[in-house]
């Protein structure tokens, strides 16, 4: 399965979770229900994930942990905020980079509608 339709199938899950629980509750309340979803719909998925990162064959292990990965194909960052900052999208494009993935998505659930809410974040990977 591709990047973009394991994405699909992550907003589609994102949308249901966000019509049944509905905005405002605590990121790791989402976090565990898309985890439960997902699996559900049959795909691997990996919560709190270290993120560490090398330089001159220095590994550094600084706490850094993507909230979800989906078949090691897809990194995932919720938040559950009134407004997405540039900060959160630079935090997600990281995290991908760092991992050595194409996709990331950031997913606010704190948003009244989820659609706008939701962000691809690309590293080399066709829009």
């Amino acid at each position: 399965m591709t990047e973009n339709e394991l994405a699909k199938i992550v907003v589609d899950a994102s949308y249901h979770i966000h019509v049944r629980l509905g905005p405002g509750l605590l990121e790791t309340v989402y976090q565990r229900v898309l985890e439960y979803e997902l699996k559900k719909r049959g795909l691997r998925v990996n919560r709190e994930v270290p993120v560490p990162f090398r330089y001159d064959e220095i590994e550094f292990d600084e706490g850094f942990r993507a909230d979800l990965i989906v078949e090691d194909k897809l990194l995932i960052e919720l938040k559950s905020v009134e407004s997405t900052a540039a900060v959160h999208k630079k935090q997600t494009l990281t995290y991908v980079k760092l991992k050595g993935f194409r996709l990331g998505l950031l997913i606010n659930f704190g948003e009244v509608l989820i659609k706008g809410g939701i962000y691809r974040l690309v590293n080399g990977l066709p829009e």
